[in-house]
C-alpha cells in the first residue's frame, strides 16, 4: 500500500497541481492565508494509510487567527471551540453518555487513532471562508477521496453537510460505510446533525470488522 506521501506526489505530479501551487505561492506572499504552509497537509502526517478506519469530511480551514491546523473541525488546545466543535462535543455526549476525550477541541487523538480528518479545501484566506475554492483543492480532495474509494475496504465516511454529502458519489457504497447528516454548524446543526448517533454508529460498524473503536 502507498504511503500519503506517495500518494500526494502523485498528485503534484498533475497540472492542476502545478497551477494550483504557483497560485497558492502567490497568496502566501501577499495575504494572510491558513493553515501555515508546513500544517496544510498536516492530516495525511497524523494518520497513517495502514490505520485509516475513519474519513470525516470537512468544507475547508477556519479562517480565524490561530484555529486551523490542517485537520478539519479541530483547532489548538489552547483557544476557544468555534461553535461547530461545540456542536460535535454536544452530539458526542447525547450520543455516548460520556464527554469527549478532546473538550479542547484538539482532535489529534482522533487522527492518531485512524481518523482522517480531511477537508475539501485545504486554504484559506484570513476572515474570508471559502475564498480558496476553485483553486483546484475540490479537485485534489476528489481525487483522494476516490483513491479511498477504489483501494481500502470497510471505511467509515462521515459527510456532514451538503457539500460533503455531495461527495457519495466517488465512494462505492458496496465496500465502504457511508453515514450522511447535516453540517454541524448552529445554522444546521438542529437540522439532523444532533440526534445523528454517528459516533456510536461508527464504534458499532468497527467492532462488526474486528477493527478497534474509536475513543472519541
Amino acid at each position: 500500500m502507498l504511503s500519503w506521501k506517495e500518494i500526494i506526489e502523485i498528485e503534484r505530479s498533475k497540472e492542476y497541481c502545478h497551477i494550483l501551487q504557483d497560485e497558492l505561492d502567490k497568496r502566501y506572499e501577499t495575504s494572510v492565508v491558513y493553515p501555515e504552509r508546513n500544517k496544510v497537509f498536516s492530516a495525511f502526517n497524523q494518520t497513517a494509510t495502514d490505520n485509516l478506519k475513519v474519513v470525516i469530511l470537512g468544507q475547508d480551514p477556519y479562517h480565524g487567527e490561530g484555529q486551523a491546523q490542517g485537520l478539519a473541525f479541530s483547532t489548538p488546545a489552547s483557544i476557544k471551540n468555534p461553535p461547530s466543535m461545540v456542536n460535535i462535543l454536544k452530539e458526542i455526549k447525547s450520543d455516548l453518555g460520556v464527554d469527549s476525550t478532546c473538550q479542547n477541541g484538539e482532535l489529534k487523538s482522533w487522527a492518531k487513532q485512524g481518523v482522517l480528518l480531511l477537508n475539501t479545501i485545504l486554504t484559506v484566506e484570513a476572515n474570508r471562508a471559502k475564498s480558496h475554492h476553485n483553486l483546484g483543492w475540490e479537485i485534489f480532495s476528489d481525487n483522494i477521496i476516490s483513491y479511498i474509494s477504489d483501494n481500502f475496504e470497510n471505511i467509515i465516511f462521515l459527510l456532514w453537510g451538503a457539500n460533503a454529502i455531495n461527495k457519495t458519489k466517488l465512494i462505492d457504497s458496496n465496500r465502504h460505510h457511508i453515514l450522511t447528516a447535516p453540517h454541524p454548524s448552529p445554522l444546521s446543526a438542529y437540522r439532523g446533525f444532533f440526534g445523528c448517533k454517528h459516533f456510536s454508529k461508527t464504534n458499532e460498524i468497527l467492532k462488526s470488522i474486528d477493527r478497534e473503536a474509536i475513543v472519541w
